[in-house]
């Protein structure tokens, strides 16, 4: 029988464990910044081609977008400022995060782009 100095029989069970479980947790507020970024990108691309749409035609789409993405109340409040020159497309809203042993954690975010048009 061969004796190992120093080695365990769990191996590498325990940080595998500990991944495992910040992964779990980690996941919802992940996959809220994923939300916002693709919330972002499409008042990006709407704010591109805004000088051939009205603001209640950007309005519409993006808010048919934050129905589709499940986004909470409030990311539907658009405000859209227009110049002759740019134009500003904005929301703010709050994500809730569940954590551990019945805490939650209140995530405020405010996509906005600016454009020339």
């Amino acid at each position: 029988m061969v004796r190992r100095r120093g080695a365990s029989t769990l191996g590498c069970l325990i940080p595998l464990l500990l991944v495992s479980v910040v992964a779990y947790f980690g996941f919802p507020a992940a996959e809220a910044y994923f939300r916002f970024y693709q919330y972002k990108d499409a008042m990006g691309q709407e704010a591109r081609f805004a000088s051939t749409e009205t603001d209640e035609h950007i309005k519409k789409r993006l808010v048919a977008l934050a129905d589709s993405l499940h986004m909470p109340p409030g990311a539907e409040l658009i405000g859209i400022d227009r110049t002759t020159t740019t134009i500003t497309i904005s929301s703010e809203y709050d994500e809730v995060i569940r954590l551990p042993f019945n805490k939650e954690k209140v995530i405020p975010f405010r996509p906005w782009v600016r454009s020339r048009l």
